[in-house]
């Protein structure tokens, strides 16, 4: 006969006991103590910060030098364009500012343009984070602080007054701190599932925004392979489907270094999930072509490669170069070490599925030239919203659904009761995070037009409207 008092199970390695020692909620209280939230008001510039144009000049090392004009002259658009493209720069400024030591999977970029439409293996359009070339194991305030300051510098690009700026940055982290609360009082499967995205507009009150983003919708529904295949490609002299020059963002490569490309497939095979093999066995590769992009990542090496099935659909594949993150030298004088990273692509696949809810099922890494690259799809119904695009009141919405979504992505890698502990209830952390927000992109501001001037000067190569 069953005993009716209560197993002796002892605790498991991997689990939660079950008494834990301290409340989650408690402990990020107490932090408080040591990093008070109004802290994260300040900002100073740290001892040895390179000026702007060498920071862009030494995050081009190792890139494709005749690409890196390309993204000087991206990067001299606007103030905003200039944050896109310096992580790095941000990183090294905000080394020096407090940190409460509680690390999370980040983003390392988390812009206002990191966030996106792309569909999920069904076909239906999902609203996250959407670019990880940065992520690490880092400080969660990185990302809100470069959140917030980059909505101000979209703001004041599109025209917006001053008090509308700073709204959008002060409203971004108060969307985060509330869902941070949200995710905390939930079941843990609940919370880690959430948000749904049908809910989302609703949740972060983006009534305003609701228009573009059906108007985003709409466009991202027919982003697909298929669509880019037929732009882009054509029938050659043998019958075979080829990529067709459009320099200088798509261009052949020679059958070289397209053969090593198509070659690093095999070995990209065996980092998916085994239930994708079967339907990449009914693709054959037809053709790969170099294609320039993003505005941080030009210069890196990227291509496409073409496949088609028995019926000559496509499906288009990116292999883009992983490079390390430019947050890790950063890093460790803050007490976050990890173990070297293995392989660069693998750290970003990883990264990214930390983060989201749902991620591409082709997700994959793989090794070219002894170069490391990330797969993907490429045009995976993607769409995007242009912050610098949006009027006032469709910032602010739009600054209130990013915050809410990156509190989600942080929720998986730290116990949202930690974090809702240390942001509180009241708008404290809001109000400093967003008085530093307008200090950074004044900042940025002052780096932007260093590197216009030294473009005008000659001191540096750009070349624009590419």
């Amino acid at each position: 006969m069953a005993s009716t008092a209560g197993q002796r199970i002892p605790d498991v390695a991997g689990f939660a006991p079950r008494v834990a020692a301290d409340s989650p909620k408690e402990a990020g209280k107490a932090l408080r103590g040591r990093v008070p939230r109004a802290a994260h008001a300040g900002f100073t510039l740290p001892a040895g910060r390179p000026d702007a144009v060498r920071a862009v000049e030494e995050s081009n090392a190792g890139r494709v030098a005749e690409l890196t004009p390309i993204r000087v002259g991206r990067m001299a658009a606007n103030p905003f364009a200039f944050l896109r493209g310096a992580a790095g720069l941000m990183a090294h400024d905000l080394s020096g500012g407090p940190v409460t030591g509680v690390g999370a999977q980040i983003c390392g970029d988390a812009h206002a343009a990191n966030f996106g439409l792309y569909g999920d293996a069904r076909g239906r359009l999902v609203i996250d984070l959407n670019d990880f070339d940065e992520t690490v194991f880092g400080p969660w305030e990185w990302d809100l602080k470069r959140l917030a300051a980059s909505l101000v510098l979209a703001g004041r690009v599109v025209g917006a007054d001053e008090d509308t700026c700073r709204a959008a940055a002060l409203d971004s982290v108060g969307a985060y701190r509330r869902t941070m609360r949200l995710l905390a009082k939930l079941p843990a499967l609940d919370a880690w599932n959430a948000i749904a995205d049908e809910e989302l507009v609703s949740h972060a009150d983006a009534r305003d925004l609701l228009g573009t983003l059906e108007r985003v919708s709409e466009k991202a529904r027919n982003n697909t392979s298929a669509r880019f295949a037929t732009k882009s490609t054509e029938k050659g002299p043998d019958g075979s489907c080829r990529f067709v020059d459009a320099l200088p963002v798509l261009r052949r490569v020679a059958d070289e270094e397209a053969a090593a490309v198509a070659a690093s497939l095999g070995p990209y095979l065996q980092t998916l999930q085994g239930d994708r093999l079967p339907l990449l066995a009914r693709y054959a590769i037809h053709d790969v072509a170099f294609r320039v992009v993003g505005t941080g990542s030009v210069g890196t090496r990227s291509y496409v490669v073409l496949l088609l099935d028995h019926r000559g659909e496509a499906l288009v594949l990116q292999v883009k170069e992983a490079r390390p993150s430019v947050l890790l030298p950063h890093l460790p004088g803050l007490g976050f070490t990890s173990p070297p990273e293995e392989h660069e692509g693998r750290r970003v696949v990883a990264g990214q599925k930390r983060m989201q809810v749902v991620s591409d099922i082709m997700l994959g890494w793989t090794t070219v030239d002894g170069r490391p690259y990330q797969v993907r799809q490429f045009r995976n119904r993607k769409g995007s919203v242009d912050p610098a695009a949006l009027t006032p009141d469709e910032l602010d919405d739009y600054g209130r659904m990013t915050g809410a979504l990156l509190a989600r992505a942080h929720a998986h890698s730290v116990d949202p009761r930690l974090l809702a502990g240390y942001c509180g209830k009241n708008e404290e952390l809001d109000e400093a995070m967003a008085t530093f927000a307008v200090a950074y992109a004044d900042r940025t501001e002052a780096d932007h037009a260093d590197l216009v001037a030294a473009v005008r000067a000659g001191r540096i190569a750009a070349e624009t409207g590419v």
